[in-house]
């Protein structure tokens, strides 16, 4: 007994130890981070690093937050936005160099930006490019920059859209492990990879034509910023010819090959600094926490942009999902301040849960008796993610938006076949005929797969309805674009599935028009708030990384395909979500 007393003591006084060692650091941290305060000065170069991951939005409030560098590894896409919006005004910011190694970024992200940096181009200050070596991704972004440079053994990596798809049918059959799939939609191919070796025909139709539809917006956007035709974009791609640093200056990729201290030369020179004198320079990172990451107004009247991203699941959601408890409550508090004269849904999601896609619905019907709402759609607004959109009054996509998918499947994992060559039988013991439901360690019977068959179909019958109603068509109309087809959001405007093409920023305009009003603060929802248990977890000496662990025993490529199916034998009830699972190269 005094062994355990003693034991407990020594316990509590660890975790005591930790908490008070934890308390100091944090104080520490937080003395640090208010000297720290970024300072813009005079004469300086506003660079843009895209590396930590960007999300549409980041309002997370946190308990030591800045100890823990949390708010360093996110970075909203709006306040990204604001500040080269920011920038053109301000008499301290000369010009912007588009310098990272990669961007953490959807296309339809990526493509705001650009899209953000021509305005900026109005301004008449110039935007310079330099990578060691660029990524497609990154080259699509740079190629807006008035001149580009890359190292003189660096190279352009522009060689078109490819994407990747993993099938698991013979996976399955070698160990006796098997995915029971019920679907509606012929392209409703997410659970393609467990009921077959190889991509469908329908699935192959869609992704040729996906990826060419965003391949199209590179071309036709890197062709206008480098003075050069769509043709000779698809032949410098289909030739690699800006492999390397001279093929790049040769073929107008890149305007000069240079080191990283030649380029720094160019700004200074563009900035009239003596060689010898140091350059001054403001990542966007710190340029937002000078300020500039919001727009300043006095305005009395709001618009509420309510931000819908992640994968949907029933639940409360936080900001890597979307929880219909979190967007609810979001909804009814914009319905209530009477400040707030309309809203605007922003959704990046590839779907997920379709009962808590039905949940969000049915608010957001309540929402737009009361106020105009409209939806923007970010990188996806896929299956459950265009279910929420579909009754918006008016929805607007970037060009490279994925959207559509309407259509619904249930997978449900089965292991009878391994059970057996292992040696486990299962025995049901009941009271009536359904008790038991369904068991992984038996075959699925021919009465469960009607039944659950039975749900997919109303629930699809029941997703027709909502486009229908939603979009002003028949439900034969928007069965035709439907079958769990995808689209860009070019294509989803030419049929029907989207009315304009444009930003958050262009969303939020109509809002304002729809409202009647002229001056306007936006005000973000929802905001997530992590209590200190949430906030200790994050301490490097409290939690172990298993992903990397498993990943570094069974290796990447096998550590993917593990990933893949613990995903889909996770998933629980009907799912409205993204057809596919895939790697755009």
């Amino acid at each position: 007994m005094k062994f355990l007393r003693n034991l407990l003591a020594t316990i509590l006084g660890v975790f005591i130890a930790i908490f008070i060692l934890f308390m100091v650091f944090a104080a520490i941290g937080s003395a640090f981070s208010k000297k720290d305060k970024a300072i813009v000065k005079g004469n300086s170069v506003l660079e843009l690093n895209l590396e930590n991951k960007i999300m549409d939005d980041y309002s997370v409030a946190s308990p030591f937050a800045e100890f823990l560098d949390e708010k360093s590894k996110v970075m909203s896409l709006h306040k990204i936005l604001t500040a080269i919006e920011n920038a053109k005004t301000d008499d301290k910011i000369k010009g912007i160099s588009i310098k990272t190694l990669g961007i953490n970024a959807g296309m339809a992200q990526t493509q705001a930006i650009r899209d953000k940096l021509l305005e900026f181009k109005e301004s008449g200050k110039f935007i310079t490019a330099y990578a060691e070596y660029y990524s497609q991704k990154n080259y699509y972004l740079s190629s807006v920059a008035d001149s580009i440079y890359v190292n003189p053994v660096g190279g352009v990596d522009l060689k078109g859209l490819g994407a990747e798809l993993l099938f698991f049918k013979d996976f399955e059959d070698k160990y006796g492990m098997k995915m029971e799939v019920i679907r509606h939609g012929k392209y409703k191919s997410a659970v393609e990879p467990f009921i077959a070796n190889k991509i469908s025909d329908a699935n192959r139709e869609q992704m040729t034509e996906l990826l060419q539809s965003i391949w199209s917006e590179y071309k036709d956007d890197i062709a206008a910023s480098r003075n050069k035709t769509v043709a000779e974009i698809d032949t410098i791609a289909d030739n690699l010819l800006g492999r390397n640093a001279k093929l790049a200056v040769k073929n107008n990729l890149v305007n000069k090959s240079i080191y990283l201290d030649e380029y720094e030369s160019l700004l200074k020179n563009a900035l009239n600094i003596k060689e010898d004198k140091k350059l001054n320079t403001v990542s966007i990172a710190d340029y937002i926490k000078s300020g500039k990451g919001r727009v300043k107004s006095t305005a009395k009247d709001r618009i509420a942009v309510v931000y819908a991203q992640g994968e949907i699941k029933y639940g409360e959601g936080d900001e890597t999902y979307i929880g219909q408890e979190k967007i609810i409550k979001a909804l009814r508090k914009a319905v209530k301040d009477k400040k707030v004269k309309a809203i605007v849904l922003r959704i990046n999601s590839p779907g997920g849960s379709g009962l808590a896609s039905d949940m969000i619905w049915r608010e957001l019907e309540l929402t737009k008796k009361e106020k105009p709402l409209v939806v923007s759609m970010g990188n996806y607004a896929a299956s459950g993610g265009y279910y929420i959109a579909c009754n918006s009054d008016k929805i607007f996509a970037e060009p490279t938006t994925v959207t559509g998918s309407i259509g619904v499947f249930g997978i449900i994992p089965n292991f009878s076949k391994f059970a057996d060559r292992i040696g486990v039988n299962a025995e049901q013991v009941t009271t009536n005929k359904q008790s038991l439901g369904y068991s992984v360690f038996e075959p699925m019977t021919e009465q469960f797969y009607k039944v659950t068959e039975e749900g997919i179909e109303d629930f699809y019958e029941t997703f027709l309805e909502r486009v229908a109603n939603g979009r002003k068509m028949t439900k034969e109309q928007v069965n035709e674009i439907a079958q769990g087809r995808v689209w860009t959001g070019k294509q989803a405007k030419e049929i029907g599935l989207v009315d304009e093409l444009g930003t958050l920023d262009d969303a939020v305009a109509y809002a304002a028009e729809k409202a009647n009003i002229s001056e306007y603060k936006v005000k973000n929802y929802p905001r997530y708030k992590k209590n200190f248990e949430d906030a200790f977890s994050k301490m490097p000496f409290m939690k172990v990384n298993t992903e990397s662990i498993i990943k570094n025993e069974i290796g990447t490529e096998n550590y993917t395909i593990y990933k893949n199916i613990k995903a889909f034998s996770e998933l629980k009830g009907i799912q409205a979500r993204l057809p596919f699972m895939m790697e755009i190269k």
